[in-house]
């Protein structure tokens, strides 16, 4: 990869239609929907024309809250063209959170889906603003929301007070394409075109402001790892409102010309029948999503062999998926990406010609065009290769900051420019990182530093298990013991002793957990990273109720 691109994302989708307007872009299995690059660049062009008719200016919040819909990749590209800003909602939300995610990004605009899994979006934003009920689209006056004006709904039915998507259409054909033009050449590839808020595994989640510059380059960087080209088609079954679907899978994608086969809520046949019937090339997903596609009992009725690449990320990959998914898949060059919201998000990325042992033990080496270090999380000293310390990243792809949070952004940027990402890591003397864990997940016991990545791995490779998180609980003696929370394979069963005794003489006593829970899921958050804060606070609440029966019995 050589010089950065000084392009908007709206100009990066008419220039590849430009180049190739008959090759595919979108493809949509299960609706029967294709859209040359050509036919998307008009479509996004009519959307963002639409967008201007409604009055979104330059700058202005739009909100989008709904699963890997058309519209969803449509709008992305759309307010890439005119200029808005797309403010990305996370799925599982409810009312507290939106309502406070449309407060705080002072959105003007909520693009939405009618329903997800049971819960009525409708409902939702009727409660959070009742005044939609009886205002005229476009006219919202929100004591609530002052900022809101507009609701887009997509979908055939009219509701009180909202748009519907064939509505924006309507309005995008009765707009000039020189407005729009004149628009897309005003913005500049360092404005922030992108907000998306941090999963909130802590506190309350902030809006990450991404500029054109960030998403583009990283999502070009990430394509040249993968070694990406027009001739591939990407399976995209993770979420677009989080990184990892809107730009290691969409952006990536239209960097280099590639076809998009995105997947519009995550379902393990949807994903095994679309890369078999649309011969895709590239698969996306977090380990839980391919643990899910490796154990589905329809597995090897599928074939998968025009599969070469991908991408797992979003929490560690456990070593024996890694394999399975190079050697049951075919998946011969998938790479681990490492990053976060922050820095638009990648930040280290294994090579397509890695050997696996580099594959499955560390998170690749510096993407091109940045810069990684790893310093003492003490004295912010950088340390030698090998040495474990705090993992800060500087350059092109370090987010603009957080929206209306100075404070915090100071604290995550430091004067120099470096992203503190609050990730333990060693670099080895090649630049390959390992993730060793979370400054805040550390367990300290009896003064033992203790992270919970290790003994995962280690669990791992018992036979029953199907996953495994540890975490540290407060102990009264050693300050912290270990606990393991472990999700068995089907149709087997087990006790904490025989997890006790496979430790046994193979890890340090002090590392072998003192409490072992079983269970069927863990918490996640939609993105599917898993919420260790919670699996704690459950600790926590198992751990008080057989302290208040052992004293009972006393």
């Amino acid at each position: 990869m050589g010089d950065l691109m000084h392009i908007t994302l709206g100009k990066l989708l008419e220039k590849v239609a430009n180049e190739q307007p008959e090759h595919e872009a979108v493809v949509y299995p299960d609706r029967n929907l294709r859209y040359t690059y050509k036919q998307f660049d008009n479509l996004c062009r009519q959307a963002a024309k639409g967008y201007m008719k409604l009055g979104i200016k330059k700058g202005e919040h739009m909100a989008i809250w709904a699963t890997n819909h058309p519209e969803w990749v449509t709008s992305q590209f759309a307010t890439g063209k005119m200029g808005a800003v797309l403010v990305t909602v996370n799925t599982n939300y409810r009312a507290a959170e939106l309502e406070y995610l449309l407060k705080q990004s002072d959105s003007t605009t909520l693009v939405l889906m009618e329903s997800y899994r049971g819960v009525s979006y409708i409902e939702t934003i009727y409660e959070i603003v009742p005044e939609l009920k009886t205002s005229k689209p476009g006219c919202l006056q929100s004591a609530k929301l002052p900022f809101l004006k507009n609701v887009i709904v997509l979908g055939e039915t009219r509701y009180p007070g909202m748009f519907l998507w064939s509505d924006i259409l309507k309005m995008g054909e009765e707009a000039s394409d020189h407005a729009l033009d004149e628009r897309m050449s005003s913005l500049d590839p360092e404005d922030v075109i992108n907000m998306q808020y941090t999963s909130g595994t802590t506190g309350f989640p902030k809006g990450v402001m991404l500029t054109h510059k960030n998403l583009v380059n990283n999502a070009a960087n990430i394509a040249s790892c993968m070694d990406l080209t027009y001739a591939d088609r990407m399976c995209i079954p993770v979420p677009f409102f989080h990184c990892f679907g809107c730009v290691l899978g969409t952006l990536a994608c239209v960097s280099v010309g590639a076809t998009m086969v995105p997947v519009q809520e995550f379902d393990v046949l949807a994903v095994l029948n679309a890369v078999q019937n649309e011969k895709c090339t590239a698969l996306h997903g977090v380990p839980t999503m391919f643990i899910a596609e490796l154990n589905h009992p329809d597995f090897d009725k599928f074939n998968l062999s025009s599969l070469r690449t991908g991408i797992m990320a979003g929490s560690t990959c456990p070593t024996e998926v890694m394999k399975a998914v190079v050697e049951r898949m075919g998946a011969s060059e998938i790479t681990i990406v490492y990053g976060q919201t922050e820095s638009s998000p990648g930040i280290t990325q294994t090579r397509t010609n890695d050997p696996i042992e580099l594959r499955v033990s560390t998170v690749g080496r510096a993407l091109p065009n940045l810069e990684v270090k790893i310093v003492d999380p003490v004295i912010n000293k950088e340390v030698s290769f090998g040495v474990q310390g705090e993992l800060c990243t500087r350059g092109y792809h370090v987010m603009k900051g957080y929206y209306k949070n100075p404070e915090a952004t100071a604290d995550a940027i430091d004067e120099e420019g470096w992203l503190h990402t609050g990730d333990l890591a060693v670099m080895d003397e090649n630049g390959y990182c390992k993730i060793t864990g979370r400054l805040k997940d550390m367990i300290i016991r009896g003064g033992e530093n203790i992270y919970p990545r290790e003994i995962e791995e280690f669990l791992y490779t018992h036979p029953k298990v199907l996953d495994v998180q540890v975490i540290g609980v407060p102990d009264e003696k050693y300050g912290e013991e270990v606990m393991a929370w472990i999700r068995l394979k089907e149709d087997v069963t087990m006790t904490a002793e025989e997890i006790r005794e496979y430790c046994e003489g193979k890890i340090s006593r002090f590392k072998i957990p003192r409490y072992i829970e079983f269970c069927t899921e863990f918490p996640m958050t939609a993105s599917g990273k898993v919420q260790k804060f919670k699996l704690r606070q459950e600790a926590n609440e198992i751990l008080n109720l057989q302290k208040e029966n052992l004293f009972k019995q006393i």
